[in-house]
């Protein structure tokens, strides 16, 4: 609970602009939904979750193959962004360009996990690409959250 309460207070500061005004509120900080840190670390648990049972029912990540749908394509792509992300937080001093970045990675991998699904998926090459393409998901998501001083559960 205490991590979730600091990513609420960290995530809803940070997400703004340094230079702009905002209004404080907990309520919406603290919401499981929309642009918040329980949301993202919401996202994050689960991305674990998955790494965790697949590790369990003895799935493995393999190589990184051709998207098969239009959502991982989407998910790669955006992986990609990050160093433009970080770049661009850096010399604007900004760190809410991570915070969205973290959000909008979150809100991407959302829409995967919700057409792609990664455990029954039977074809064993594209589970595994699958596999890696959370793992890497998780890393990218995990470096924002440190970067922006929050840190991630093992469970919520």
């Amino acid at each position: 609970a205490k991590a979730v309460g600091l990513a609420a207070l960290k995530f809803g500061d940070l997400s703004n602009h340094r230079t702009s005004n905002y209004v404080f509120d907990l309520d919406r900080f603290s919401s499981f939904e929309g642009r918040t840190g329980p949301y993202l670390l919401y996202g994050a648990v689960r991305i674990r979750s998955i790494l965790r049972k697949a590790a369990e029912h003895g799935f493995v990540p393999g190589p990184i193959t051709s998207p098969s749908t239009d959502v991982e394509r989407d998910l790669m792509l955006f992986l990609a962004r990050l160093p433009d992300s970080l770049a661009r937080a850096a010399e604007l001093r900004a760190p809410n360009h991570i915070a969205e970045f973290a959000y909008d990675l979150t809100t991407r991998f959302n829409r995967f996990y919700e057409q792609c699904h990664i455990l029954s998926e039977q074809n064993t090459e594209r589970r595994g690409s699958w596999l890696s393409l959370v793992a890497v998901t998780l890393r990218e998501l995990t470096l924002a959250f440190d970067l922006l001083g929050i840190s991630v559960p093992e469970r919520m």
